[in-house]
């Protein structure tokens, strides 16, 4: 539940708005340094935030910057939980979102129909 006076510990916020799966996995991240709150490095889970706050951390292979809208009361549905934040991190283009390597993996349907042609005149 959030205090009164605006603030609310960092882990039960990041669990609030869903970026991490438990409360303990978003402690641990917290805990191990990899979350920045307004530019300093924090190190205790209890630690507490407010509205206005900027948060900043690795979630798989990108940088997260977020600022807190909402406080939130529980670990709602996900709308409920992209209402408490803006997301403020940059796009990424550089990776591809499907990359298709030459000659690896399984070939689609067109690409069968084409080898199948190449096989059959090569018969002939």
């Amino acid at each position: 539940m959030a205090d009164p006076a605006g603030k609310i510990r960092i882990d039960k916020w990041l669990w609030f708005a869903r970026f991490f799966k438990t409360r303990s996995l978003a402690s641990k991240q917290v805990g191990a340094g990899h979350v920045r709150l307004n530019g300093q490095k924090i190190l205790k889970p209890a630690q507490s935030v407010s509205i206005g706050d900027v948060l900043t951390f690795a979630q798989g292979s990108q940088i997260r910057v977020i600022e807190v809208l909402q406080l939130g009361e529980r670990r709602g549905p996900a709308k409920e939980a992209q209402t408490l934040y803006l997301d403020k991190t940059e796009p990424r283009d550089d990776v591809p979102k499907n990359p298709r390597y030459e000659g690896k993996g399984r070939p689609d349907k067109k690409e069968r129909r084409a080898l199948d042609l190449t096989r059959s005149r090569d018969t002939y």
